[in-house]
Formats: structure tokens, C-alpha cells, sequence
């Protein structure tokens, strides 16, 4: 068939497929933006007399965020504490990111590089911490490291220290459990990038007297670029809102950013500055994304 009647068909088809999944669509829009529209819009109320928002608008939960106020004199000074743990938090996810991708990195290689038929063994190893739960490892990490844990207890039966080493309720503590937690997500972006790498470019940069050093850097790293940005963007984002992790390991004291705003909810109650401190974080987390598009765009300039 030709002529105007073929030509219409598949704007026809392209209508109708939308419309079916208009519901869908919508759906899926009020359940995404909804919530976020309701965090955003308390981050400039005003906090509530016991709990909850009062409907007036103020920036006093974003003032709140980087600044405090002294009750007695009223002079402004920053708010050391909310900074503290925003850095922690930072400084622990980007801590994290770079443990997992120092670990994870071998561990992509030797699964790419192993036989066809071996492969999908190693695999399931790196995937089966995801059959469990996420507060059971972490419970598991801590058995390990508490001061009568398995670490413990190895070292001082072989007189490698005199007393137990404390690592539980520490920064220290927080960065072994969540590097754990989070090491498969780095390795598994990392094995697809190398499963599609050509061997034979590493050959042809030692014919051409390249140290394993340059090939590295100069070969290796170039072509799976794009593993490791997906597999840093997947381990840092989710650490910088780690709640489980840091709660346990941490003990309360060594607190994040997702244990500060569910303080700010609970027992707190105080929801404009809550919502500005997850408002912040989802800042950050889109920063992150941005980061990760752009640097895909220049890796595929066509798409």
C-alpha cells in the first residue's frame, strides 16, 4: 500500500501506543514527583510547634542547614556540626567508591579473563551477597571487627597485638561496612566493560615497548572508562545515603546524612530541616548523575 494511507499508519501506531501507556505514564509521574514535590515544598515551611510543618513559608530550615543562630546574642556562625556530617558523609562515599574500584578492578579482570565457561561461576559468587539481607551483613561485617570479633581474636591469638583493637563505632568501621556491602556493585559495570575489551590491544602496546604501567594507563583504563564511572556512580550514591550501615557500625555516634535526616523526622521533629538536608542530598546525587551523562556523551558522541 502507498500514498497517504501507508504514510499515516505509523503516526497512527505511535498515537495509540502512547495512549495506551498514558495511564501508566501518569501514574508513575505522580508516584516519582509527588513525594519530591512534598519534601521540596516543607524544605520552606516553617517547623511545626510539636511536630509536622506550619504552611508559612520561610528559608529558615536551608538557613538552618549551613548556619546557626546563638539563642543568647543572636549572632550567625556556621553550623558545625550539620557541616561535619555532610563531609563525613562525603569524604566516607568517596572513600568507599575508591576501596571498591582498588578492589573491584582485579576482580573484574580475573572474572573476564577466566574461560568462557567458568565465568558465569565467578558471577555467581559476586552476586550471591545480594540473596541476603542487607542488615544481615552488616551484622555479619561486625561479628568480624567488634573488639571479640573473628579480626580480633586472629591477631591476638597470634601475638600480633597485646589488646583488641577498637574499630567498632568508628569512621573506620562505617568504610569496611560499606564497602562490603557495595564492592559488587563496582565489579559488576566493571566485568561488562572488560568483557568487550580486545586483548589484542594490550599485545600491540607491548610491541610497541609500553611498560604494563602505560599500557594500563594509556590502553586499558581509556576503554573501559565508561565501567568505571557507572560503577562509581552506583557505589557512590547509594553510600551517600546509607541509613543501615552507619546506624550499626556506627553506633549512633558516627552518624551520616541518611541517620541525620531520619533524627531530624523521628525524634527531632523538626521536617522543614529534614527535608532541606534530603533536598541537599538529592542535589548531590544529581550532580553525580550529571557528572556520569556527561562524561557518557563524550564516550559515545552518536548515541
Amino acid at each position: 500500500m502507498s500514498g497517504p494511507a501507508a504514510s499515516k499508519r505509523p503516526r497512527s501506531n505511535g498515537a495509540t501506543g502512547w495512549l495506551l501507556s498514558a495511564p501508566a505514564l501518569i501514574l508513575l509521574a505522580i508516584a516519582a514527583t509527588g513525594p519530591l514535590f512534598i519534601v521540596i515544598l516543607y524544605s520552606f515551611l516553617e517547623k511545626g510547634d510539636y511536630s509536622g510543618v506550619r504552611w508559612i513559608l520561610s528559608g529558615d530550615a536551608w538557613f538552618r542547614v549551613f548556619f546557626e543562630k546563638d539563642i543568647f546574642d543572636g549572632t550567625v556562625s556556621l553550623a558545625d556540626a550539620n557541616l561535619a556530617i555532610i563531609w563525613r558523609s562525603v569524604k566516607l562515599s568517596l572513600a568507599t567508591t575508591i576501596i571498591t574500584f582498588g578492589l573491584g578492578l582485579p576482580t573484574a579482570w580475573f572474572i573476564a579473563t577466566r574461560p568462557a565457561t567458568q565465568r558465569a561461576f565467578w558471577l555467581f559468587l559476586i552476586t550471591i551477597p545480594f540473596w541476603t539481607n542487607l542488615l544481615i551483613r552488616t551484622f555479619a561485617i561486625m561479628e568480624v571487627i567488634r573488639n571479640q570479633g573473628l579480626l580480633n581474636t586472629f591477631l591476638l591469638h597470634y601475638g600480633v597485638i597485646s589488646e583488641p583493637i577498637q574499630i567498632l563505632y568508628t569512621d573506620t568501621a562505617v568504610l569496611i561496612g560499606m564497602a562490603y556491602v557495595y564492592l559488587p556493585l563496582m565489579v559488576l559495570p566493571l566485568f561488562a566493560a572488560i568483557d568487550r575489551f580486545d586483548f589484542k590491544l594490550i599485545e600491540a602496546g607491548y610491541d610497541l615497548y609500553a611498560t604494563r604501567i602505560k599500557v594500563l594507563r594509556r590502553v586499558i583504563l581509556p576503554i573501559i572508562r565508561p565501567g568505571i564511572v557507572a560503577g562509581c556512580i552506583l557505589v557512590f550514591i547509594p553510600s551517600l545515603g546509607a541509613y543501615v550501615t552507619p546506624r550499626v557500625l556506627g553506633g549512633g555516634k558516627n552518624m551520616m546524612i541518611g541517620n541525620f535526616i531520619e533524627l531530624q523526622f523521628g525524634q527531632g521533629q523538626n521536617w522543614p530541616l529534614g527535608a532541606a538536608l534530603s533536598t541537599m542530598l538529592l542535589i548531590i546525587v544529581l550532580g553525580s548523575l550529571v557528572v556520569y551523562m556527561r562524561v557518557s556523551a563524550r564516550e559515545e558522541p552518536h548515541g
